[in-house]
């Protein structure tokens, strides 16, 4: 119960501010700090902890799936994003593409050379191909595309159609995958929308 009241005070205060780009507001980033704490999830990788902040702001306030995202560059997080497929109707509106397109907007270039993504959730076949368009250089993500499963999404239906992941494996490594599965697994015990 006391988890429930959490999420619907986090999700009124997250509701208040605008929390599109940028830093958050101190007493959202608290509150939301404040939920991953209840639920012992703990990134090793800082940059982790913040696209796990990002997923829990975004399925606070039922934007979508639990999937954050921050894209790095020279040690300085440029772009931020979480799923806001159900938020926005937007089919395309995933947590990487989210961070792409408001570091892309604040950086004011389509090109994110030198740029490095961490996500909650290993890109689906779409978001992947977003990033390698937009030039990033390496991808760090949480869950498996076999965990995304898990919970409802259908990324590897997807993911057969494109081969497979083997050309990718120098490309995106796996890290924090405990601390992402805490994050399925508060995500699977919410009531959320199904898409």
């Amino acid at each position: 119960m006391r988890k429930v009241l959490l999420l619907i005070l986090c999700g009124l205060c997250l509701t208040l501010c605008s929390c599109n780009s940028g830093q958050k507001k101190p007493d959202t980033q608290a509150l939301i700090e404040k939920l991953a704490l209840e639920n012992e999830i703990k990134a090793e990788n800082p940059y982790m902890m913040e696209a796990i902040y990002e997923a829990l702001d975004g399925i606070s306030n039922d934007h979508g799936g639990p999937f954050g995202c921050v894209i790095v560059k020279d040690g300085e997080i440029v772009g931020r994003g979480h799923n806001r497929v159900v938020q926005n109707n937007d089919s395309t509106a995933h947590g990487e593409i989210t961070a792409i397109r408001n570091a892309e907007q604040d950086l004011k270039t389509f090109d994110l050379s030198g740029c490095v993504l961490y996500t909650t959730g290993e890109p689906c076949p779409m978001c992947l191909y977003a990033i390698l368009w937009a030039n990033i250089e390496k991808v760090y993500y949480g869950c498996t595309i076999a965990d995304n499963a898990s919970i409802g999404f259908r990324d590897e239906e997807f993911d057969e159609l494109t081969g497979g992941r083997e050309a990718f494996d120098d490309y995106m490594e796996c890290i924090d995958r405990d601390a992402c599965l805490k994050l399925f697994q508060v995500y699977s015990e919410m009531e959320h929308s199904i898409y």
